[in-house]
């Protein structure tokens, strides 16, 4: 009986622990967070971010919310590339952005790439009288 209450006692003192572990702030991770903003210098909704680290490992993607903004976050201390579509026009690749551990980095991508710029992006001249 005295065993098992040691037991049962122990094994209590496992789970709060464990749990407490996974319930800590993540100390050794970082964020890249940032705006994508089309040829036309505005905000870019759901434009899609891609991202890896700079050594090609671990590619994903995020999409931006409706104010083109877009956050990664708990990402292990590394180099990172990232580069944004959307409306069928890219950004260039940003290169080597450096994120450590319990840091917020933030970056704009500007989408300037495109063999023909979407209608979307040309600005119509004002007709003149």
């Amino acid at each position: 009986m005295k065993r098992a209450f040691l037991f049962v006692v122990f094994f209590l003192l496992m789970l709060v622990a464990v749990r407490g572990v996974s319930a800590a702030p993540q100390r050794h991770s970082g964020t890249l967070s940032g705006t994508v903003l089309g040829p036309d210098d505005r905000p870019v909704a759901h434009a899609s971010v891609s991202y890896q680290s700079s050594g090609g490992n671990e590619p994903h993607a995020v999409r931006t919310d409706s104010q083109g903004h877009f956050t990664i976050s708990k990402l292990k201390a590394d180099n990172y590339d990232l580069r944004a579509s959307g409306k069928g026009v890219f950004s260039v690749w940003e290169k080597n952005i450096s994120v450590k551990p319990g840091q917020t980095k933030s970056v704009t991508l500007h989408l300037i790439y495109a063999k023909k710029i979407p209608k979307a992006y040309v600005k119509t001249p004002a007709k003149q009288q």
